[in-house]
C-alpha cells in the first residue's frame, strides 16, 4: 500500500479482507456449499457495510477460485468437479516440492523452529482421539504446518500460489470427510516429511510429500460421481 493511499481507502481494503475472510472460511468448512448463491442484500446487511468493500471481498474470492461471478445474477460459491480436483492435484505435485526443495535449502534455524513447533501442535491433535469440536483445531494447524514446511522458499509469489491451491483442494477434502472417516495414518505421514526436511534431505522430503498430496487428492477423486 502506497503512502498517498487515503485512511478512506485502507479503511475499505480492511473492510474487504474481513468480510472475504469471513466468507472464505464458510465456504471451505462447507457452511455455504457448491452452487450456493451469495445474495449481494443479505451480506450487506450482515455485515453492516457499504457495497464496495463487499464488491471487493467477493472479487478476491473470484480470483482465488472460490466463487464464481455470473454476470447481472450476482454471484454464487463455486461448484466442485473432477476435472478442477485434477488440474488442483497437478499443480499442487509441481509447485509444493519446488517450493519445499527451496525452503529446505535456504530455510534456518528460525525456519526450522517453525516448522517443529507448528508440527509439535498438529502432532498433539492427531495422536489423541478426537472431539467433534477438535476438527476445526486440527484444520487451522494442518494449514499452518503445510506453510511452515515452505515458508522459506524466498519465493511470495510460489508461496502464494501453493497456499491458493491448498485451500482449493483443503474445501475437497473438508466436503469429503464430512462423509468418510479417516483411513490412513496420517500423523505418520507428516512426521516423515517433517524429519527428512530437518534432514536437509531435499528428495526423500519432495518424495514424500508428493506421495502424501496424491494420495489424500486421489481419494477424493475416487469417491467423486464420474
Amino acid at each position: 500500500m502506497t503512502a498517498n493511499t487515503t485512511p478512506k481507502a485502507r479503511g475499505t481494503a480492511t473492510r474487504a479482507t474481513v468480510i472475504g475472510n469471513r466468507i472464505k472460511a464458510d465456504i471451505l468448512q462447507g457452511t455455504l456449499r457448491p452452487g450456493t448463491w451469495l445474495r449481494l442484500e443479505d451480506l450487506r446487511t450482515e455485515f453492516d457495510v457499504s457495497w464496495s468493500p463487499l464488491r471487493e471481498s467477493l472479487s478476491a474470492l473470484v480470483a482465488e477460485g472460490l466463487v464464481v461471478s455470473d454476470g447481472s445474477r450476482g454471484y454464487h460459491v463455486a461448484p466442485i468437479s473432477r476435472h478442477e480436483l485434477s488440474d488442483v492435484l497437478d499443480m499442487r505435485l509441481l509447485l509444493e516440492p519446488k517450493a519445499l526443495r527451496r525452503a529446505i535449502e535456504l530455510g534456518d534455524d528460525v525456519w526450522e523452529r517453525e516448522l517443529v513447533a507448528t508440527h509439535h501442535q498438529l502432532r498433539k491433535l492427531e495422536s489423541q482421539r478426537w472431539l467433534p469440536d477438535q476438527l476445526g483445531d486440527w484444520e487451522h494447524w494442518h494449514r499452518q504446518f503445510h506453510t511452515a514446511l515452505i515458508q522459506a522458499c524466498a519465493s511470495p509469489l510460489l508461496m502464494q500460489y501453493c497456499l491458493n491451491l491448498y485451500d482449493i483442494s483443503d474445501r475437497y477434502r473438508r466436503l469429503f470427510l464430512s462423509l468418510h472417516p479417516r483411513d490412513r495414518d496420517i500423523n505418520g505421514e507428516h512426521q516423515a516429511i517433517v524429519t527428512a526436511a530437518l534432514n536437509r534431505n531435499a528428495d526423500e522430503a519432495s518424495q514424500l510429500m508428493q506421495t502424501h498430496v496424491r494420495r489424500t487428492l486421489e481419494t477424493i477423486l475416487a469417491a467423486m460421481p464420474a
